[in-house]
């Protein structure tokens, strides 16, 4: 029997490394469906909307946009072992909120000081446009060498946390906290080669046992399946009706939700369901028929749409 989850990733993108050892934790099948690095990427806008980050995964007709709620649904589904051990639930998602942004901004500016020069200019417009901010090949290794200084900052907290012996941020089992470091660490230290972090003893042995979970059960799926297989499906009904929520959005209003730091493409579709950890989307589309589409809450603006 095929793998239920599609995952839509490319091999370099960091977020879906996050991901790729999420599966490796559970050890679990997965079908692999690769995009391109940058845009245009029609076959996987069909499926969002317009949101054009990486990664996004696929269950039949419901599709999972940011690694927040793509982990929480993975969780979901496979439970054990779970991504929050012991009393972890909470402070783990906010650790991992703060690694998904303050210290993978650091991360990019070393990744891309290090590798810019072997970056096609085609990609380098593709992320200026992306980040909503130009980007100068000839300054990257300055902004790399200023932000450092920063990252190591960041990072010494983990290492000074995994200087007692324990194996991983919250005790012996890995969670969504050591997810969301790692992928940054990975980057920066596993694709970009960094040496700046080699002195930092227990948080390379830490990586290493992170890195030593693989990728789980992977097996390759060209894009056109995963339409096909949107198309042939139907959502999971909705488990949560909409929320008190102070814009006084109601069930089957039209919608948009953006995310509020890069990749700013407005995803548009009719409420279905709202939580104070969710958004879903109702769209539909000659080419996948109907579709669920998944949001986090933290990190995505929700707004009336008036189209």
């Amino acid at each position: 029997m095929a793998a239920d989850m599609i995952f839509h990733h490319y091999d370099s993108s960091p977020f879906s490394e996050k991901v790729r050892v999420a599966f490796g934790i559970k050890n679990v099948p997965w079908q692999s469906v690769k995009i391109p690095p940058m845009m245009p990427k029609p076959d996987l806008t069909v499926l969002t909307g317009a949101y054009r980050k990486t990664p996004v995964m696929q269950v039949g007709a419901d599709i999972y946009c940011d690694t927040q709620i793509i982990l929480r649904e993975i969780e979901r589904r496979h439970p054990t072992p779970t991504f929050y051990p012991g009393s972890a639930k909470g402070l783990a998602e906010g650790v991992a909120f703060w690694a998904d942004h303050q210290l993978f901004s650091a991360s990019v500016a070393i990744a891309f000081g290090l590798m810019g020069e072997k970056m096609p200019d085609a990609f380098l417009e593709d992320r200026a446009k992306f980040s909503g901010r130009s980007i100068d090949r000839t300054k990257l290794k300055m902004q790399a060498a200023v932000m450092t200084g920063p990252l190591r900052a960041h990072l010494g907290w983990i290492e000074d946390a995994l200087h007692d012996g324990r194996k991983f941020l919250f005790g012996d089992a890995p969670s969504l906290a050591d997810l969301a470091v790692y992928h940054c660490v990975w980057f920066v230290r596993d694709r970009a080669k960094a040496s700046d972090l080699s002195d930092y003893t227990a948080l390379n042995v830490w990586a290493d046992r992170m890195k030593g979970f693989g990728h789980g059960s992977p097996a390759e799926m060209d894009s056109a399946a995963a339409i096909a297989v949107a198309k042939a499906a139907q959502p999971a009904p909705a488990k949560a009706g909409v929320a008190a929520n102070a814009m006084g959005l109601t069930a089957g209003m039209p919608v948009s939700v953006t995310p509020d730091d890069t990749g700013r493409d407005a995803t548009v579709g009719e409420l279905v369901a709202l939580t104070a950890q969710s958004v879903t989307l109702r769209r539909e589309s000659p080419e996948t028929g109907t579709v669920h589409v998944h949001f986090p809450r933290a990190g995505f603006i929700l707004v009336p749409h008036k189209g």
